[in-house]
């Protein structure tokens, strides 16, 4: 993991930006649940992330010289969180657990990596469907929303677009969801 962004930067010659998007998403509950499951999930989903925040803070502080208020805010990670963390339920525990650790994870690295790279949570709603549901299925639980649909892949690369360009934001995070994370679903929308 930690000669994944140093490659990156020998085939490419810079990295200004990164974007966590890969994670685990296995279903455990309270009662399955498993230290091995939750040690799967915090490392793809918590500990990825942050090493390769890690890797791209050091390869922006070795380029900056004398210049850095001129690099402020230019680098960014965005981490891919999940509108779930808004609107709890007990399904997916070790998933949900990696993604608040991440969302945690945002907060401190914003502080400790600044100047030099923003950190910015990006949460979608159901944007995808899964093998776990239909195609109606999909589409009706994607129009329970106050928006009446949710996210969409071009809405979520919207929003990581908009997080890697504005220098001002870090430290926070864009819940891209149609409003989902207003309402309260009592389980998973693959369960449902």
């Amino acid at each position: 993991m930690r000669g994944l962004l140093p490659s990156v930067v020998v085939e490419f010659g810079r990295v200004d930006a990164l974007v966590n998007s890969a994670s685990t998403f296995e279903h455990d509950s309270a009662v399955s649940f498993s230290f091995a499951t939750l040690e799967k999930h915090m490392r793809s989903n918590t500990a990825a992330p942050i090493i390769l925040a890690q890797a791209l803070h050091t390869h922006v502080a070795s380029r900056t010289t004398g210049d850095a208020p001129a690099m402020a805010g230019a680098s960014a990670v965005v981490n891919l969180l999940d509108q779930k963390l808004w609107n709890q339920n007990p399904d997916f525990l070790s998933y949900t657990l990696s993604k608040a650790a991440l969302a945690a994870a945002n907060t401190m690295l914003a502080m400790a990596l600044a100047p030099l790279v923003r950190v910015v949570g990006v949460a979608p709603g159901l944007t995808l469907t899964s093998h776990m549901l239909s195609e109606v299925q999909f589409q009706a639980l994607h129009r329970l929303s106050p928006l009446g649909r949710s996210s969409t892949p071009a809405d979520v690369a919207a929003a990581v677009k908009f997080a890697l360009e504005n220098r001002s934001i870090t430290g926070t995070t864009l819940l891209v969801d149609g409003g989902q994370h207003l309402m309260r679903f009592e389980r998973d929308f693959s369960l449902m």
